[in-house]
C-alpha cells in the first residue's frame, strides 16, 4: 500500500493537485431554472431547456438537467388553481327592487348527522327573501334551475352578488349570466361584509329555524323554512326600513310612485 504523499512523488505531481476539486458554479442556471419554474410551472425541462437555447445560452443539456434534479424540479407539484381577487365594490342599498340579488349558501346537519344545504336568495333594494332553497348538494346547474325559477315570477335582476364559491365560478353558472346580460360581481376573498345583506339575513334565519330545531328529515326542514319566509317578508320589522317589513316597504314605495 502506497501512501499518497509518495505516490505523487514518484509521478512528480504536487499533492495539492491530487486534492483538488473542480468547483462548478451553476448559479446562473439555477437563476434561470427558477426563474421559468415561477414564470412556467406547469411545464417542465424540455421546454425549459429549448427556451435557455433560444436565449442563446450555450449551457450543454447534461448540465442543465443535472442542476435541474438538484433543485428537485424534477418532482412536480400539484397546481392549485388560483382564482383572482375581484376588485372591492362599496355595498349600496339599490333604489328599486330587481336592481341586485344577493346569492349565498348556509348549512346545517340533521339529526341522523347528514348533511344539508340551503341557497339563499335575496333582493338587496327590500331585504325581500326570494326564496330558500333545501337540498344534500347544489351543483352548478341546480343553484341556475332555482334562479330560473325566481326569475319567472319576481323579474329578472340586473346584477347577481355572490362570494367565490365553486358553484357561483362554474361555467353553467357564469354562462347563464353571461346570456342573461346579468352582472355577476363577486366579493373579495375572506370579506363576506361586502355582501352585508344576505350575510345579515343568514343570521336571522339559522337563529329563527336552524338553531331552533333539531330537523329528523329534509322535508321538516322545507315546511319549517315557507313558516319563516312567510312570516320574514310579511311581518318582520327592519330597522333599515323604517321598522317596516320587506313586502310593506316595497308596496309603500309602489304607491309613492303612482301616486
Amino acid at each position: 500500500m502506497v501512501s499518497v504523499a509518495r505516490a505523487c512523488k514518484i509521478i512528480s505531481l504536487d499533492r495539492s493537485m491530487y486534492y483538488y476539486e473542480q468547483v462548478k458554479d451553476d448559479s446562473e442556471v439555477e437563476e434561470k431554472l427558477r426563474m421559468y419554474g415561477e414564470k412556467l410551472p406547469a411545464r417542465g425541462f424540455p421546454e425549459y431547456y429549448k427556451r435557455i437555447r433560444r436565449e442563446g445560452l450555450k449551457w450543454n443539456h447534461k448540465r442543465v438537467r443535472r442542476v435541474y434534479r438538484k433543485l428537485g424540479m424534477a418532482h412536480r407539484r400539484k397546481m392549485k388553481r388560483r382564482i383572482p381577487n375581484p376588485e372591492k365594490k362599496t355595498l349600496l342599498q339599490p333604489v328599486r327592487h330587481n336592481l341586485t340579488w344577493s346569492l349565498d349558501f348556509m348549512e346545517d346537519r340533521l339529526e341522523n348527522g347528514r348533511k344539508f344545504r340551503t341557497l339563499n336568495i335575496l333582493d338587496d333594494y327590500n331585504r325581500e327573501a326570494l326564496t330558500i332553497e333545501i337540498d344534500f348538494s347544489f351543483p352548478a346547474y341546480k343553484v341556475v334551475k332555482h334562479l330560473k325559477r325566481v326569475i319567472e315570477w319576481r323579474g329578472q335582476p340586473e346584477e347577481i352578488r355572490s362570494d367565490n364559491g365553486t358553484e357561483f365560478i362554474a361555467k353553467d353558472f357564469e354562462v347563464f349570466c353571461e346570456n342573461s346580460n346579468i352582472t355577476h360581481v363577486r366579493i373579495q376573498k375572506g370579506k363576506p361584509n361586502q355582501n352585508g345583506y344576505v350575510e345579515r339575513f343568514n343570521r336571522t334565519f339559522r337563529e329563527d329555524v336552524l338553531d331552533l330545531n333539531i330537523f329528523e328529515n329534509i322535508h321538516q326542514v322545507r315546511e319549517k323554512t315557507e313558516e319563516f319566509l312567510d312570516d320574514y317578508n310579511n311581518e318582520h320589522p327592519h330597522d333599515s326600513l323604517g321598522g317596516k317589513s320587506p313586502i310593506e316597504f316595497m308596496n309603500e314605495r309602489n304607491q309613492m310612485k303612482t301616486a
